[in-house]
């Protein structure tokens, strides 16, 4: 009885005694949500926008401004999560809500940034007069613009590839449409999604110059943030400056890569859709830490079980009104009707769009902007097909393995993190000393930021690839090139599709940026789309910026149209037979 005491204290010790783990935990959740709340609190002073403050190149500022945009960004990102499960949702349950939302979110991806300010930076600041939070919200929803399309895409590709063995076991244990879609398609989505999530956060730096340093006609807005320190580094041409603020923005994805990123995608293994039981390799040292705390257990237990009873309630849809009895429109009626509605929703929206153009604009506008937007497209379309050469074999080698996954990580999200912004005094210098072509020395701008969109959704698609078909070519002996075109390139080109098509928008998107930039005085004119609608947004132009848009959006639309959905149904039937 003596011998066993010691063990015995000892077993009491470490169960009512708290261990390192414990201090080490809650310190780490209380001190995020009080750098969260002092930096959201900034968000609610004062505003004039006669009398703004001054943004400081002073490094010591920098801290400050890293929180303030890295704030914006995860309220934005929210944001697109809850725009993701409630619009992707919508157009994969509906085939007839798909027939407005797809082509819809088509539009809304081609849009670019500045777009979006230049229509509603006005109404933002007249909902709070007097008050930042105008202008805090103008930029998160500008931020909120480039991150939510590609996380709808990739969510919407998900719930139409669920297996059909797993959804018919669902239905056969008579779940809900609510319990299916927390306990069957969320989880089956959420690898990929939050692959896409972190490639949302990270294409979000990219445009947070436009977001923080508004400039619309002559309403011109500094937000404290890393986007207007960069802005005004370019501007004063401050070398030192756009050092400071690189270390700033390193430090910033590391963190919340540690403490955001790496966890999730650790948690998300558990959903891996597989046959066979394999080894799950990604870790957390964040994930463990909390996991091993007791203590924040009791306290988030209550939260958690509330979230798993939501989860798991039989929801349903309203009952049919007992009035209608049996009756239902058909289909041969139906879909004629819905189509005519579209189309004259559609023509209304073109028929005012013109009507408001029209007295401004002649055949000359429509002629430039027809011929700027064919030389955008070929830019667009060329860095597309050079990305995915490069891309596509080297996300297929990092994500089937887990170990060079968790190293390759932190880095992509860096590079994709880094604005092109911050490489214009480089190209611009280079271009003018070596007297080169800014049409084509331009053009690689405006896929660095774009790029990740297919490495990030091929590396989900590949930690995703079940390991028992690997093991089946493997012992089928699937020789390399039949293993590319028979294995591996099927099961990733769903993934691939999303990837392309959402780097496509990002590249037309970024074609604002890339195709007009300065450093200083010098300012450099690629021409093509982008150019014109950058040159007409800083003029306050709005019926040829609406010009500039309009045909931007005509052009992504149609691409997407005639060359991604076909890829887009090929995948999804592909998936099915399989």
């Amino acid at each position: 009885m003596s011998y066993h005491a010691p063990a015995l204290r000892l077993g009491l010790w470490h169960r009512y005694i708290p261990g390192w783990r414990e201090p080490a935990a809650l310190l780490l959740v209380l001190g995020v949500m009080v750098l969260l709340g002092s930096g959201a609190r900034q968000m609610l002073a004062p505003f004039v926008p006669a009398h703004q403050p001054e943004i400081s190149l002073d490094p010591a500022a920098l801290p400050l401004y890293t929180l303030r945009s890295v704030i914006r960004m995860l309220a934005a990102l929210a944001a697109s999560l809850l725009f993701t499960f409630t619009y992707a949702t919508l157009a994969a349950k509906s085939r007839r809500a798909e027939m407005i939302l797809v082509p819809l979110l088509d539009v809304l991806q081609s849009v670019p940034v500045l777009g979006y300010l230049s229509f509603t930076v006005v109404f933002f600041v007249s909902l709070f007069p007097g008050n930042i939070l105008g202008p805090e919200l103008a930029a998160i929803f500008a931020i909120f613009t480039s991150q939510a399309w590609n996380m709808a895409f990739s969510f919407f590709q998900a719930l139409r590839t669920v297996p059909n063995d797993l959804d018919e076991a669902s239905r056969s244990f008579r779940a809900s449409a609510w319990q299916r879609f927390w306990r069957l398609e969320v989880p089956f989505a959420m690898p990929g999604l939050i692959w896409n999530m972190m490639m949302s956060m990270s294409g979000g730096w990219f445009f947070v110059v436009a977001s923080e340093a508004i400039s619309v006609g002559g309403l011109h807005i500094a937000l404290p943030g890393v986007g207007s320190y960069v802005a005004r580094a370019i501007e004063e041409r401050n070398l030192a400056a756009v050092g400071w603020a690189i270390a700033a923005m390193t430090v910033a994805i590391l963190l919340y890569d540690q403490l955001l990123f790496r966890p999730m995608v650790a948690w998300a293994d558990k959903f891996r859709f597989e046959q066979t039981a394999t080894q799950v390799t990604s870790k957390s040292w964040v994930l463990d830490l909390l996991r091993r705390s007791r203590l924040l257990h009791r306290l988030l237990h209550p939260l958690g079980r509330g979230v798993e009873r939501a989860a798991r309630a039989r929801l349903a849809l309203p009952a049919r009104p007992q009035w209608l009895g049996g009756w239902s429109l058909p289909r041969s009626y139906g879909d004629p009707l819905w189509h005519t509605a579209v189309a004259a929703l559609v023509l209304y929206i073109g028929w005012r769009l013109l009507r408001y153009a029209a007295p401004t604009l002649g055949w000359d506008d429509v002629a430039t902007v027809v011929r700027n937007g064919g030389l955008t497209f070929l830019r667009v379309a060329l860095l597309i097909v050079l990305a995915s050469l490069i891309w596509v074999p080297l996300g297929v080698a990092i994500g089937l393995r887990p170990r060079l996954t968790q190293v390759v990580q932190p880095v992509a999200q860096f590079l994709a993190a880094f604005p092109a912004n911050l490489m214009f005094p480089v190209a611009v210098v280079l271009i003018v000393r070596y007297d080169l072509s800014p049409r084509i020395w331009l053009t690689p701008l405006m896929i660095l930021g774009t790029q990740w969109y297919i490495l990030f959704n091929v590396i989900a698609g590949a930690s995703a690839f079940p390991g028992d078909l690997r093991e089946a070519a493997a012992c089928f002996r699937v020789r390399r090139r039949r293993w590319w075109r028979e294995v591996m390139l099927p099961g990733i080109f769903p993934y691939y599709v999303t990837g392309a098509i959402t780097a496509s928008g990002g590249a037309w998107n970024a074609s604002i940026v890339s195709e007009a930039v300065s450093w200083g005085p010098t300012k450099l004119n690629a021409s093509g789309l982008g150019a014109y609608i950058a040159q007409m947004t800083d003029a306050g132009d709005y019926p040829r910026i609406a010009l500039g848009i309009a045909m931007m959006s005509l052009l992504v639309v149609g691409m997407n149209r005639l060359l991604w959905r076909p890829l887009y149904l090929f995948a999804e039937r592909r998936t099915r037979l399989d």
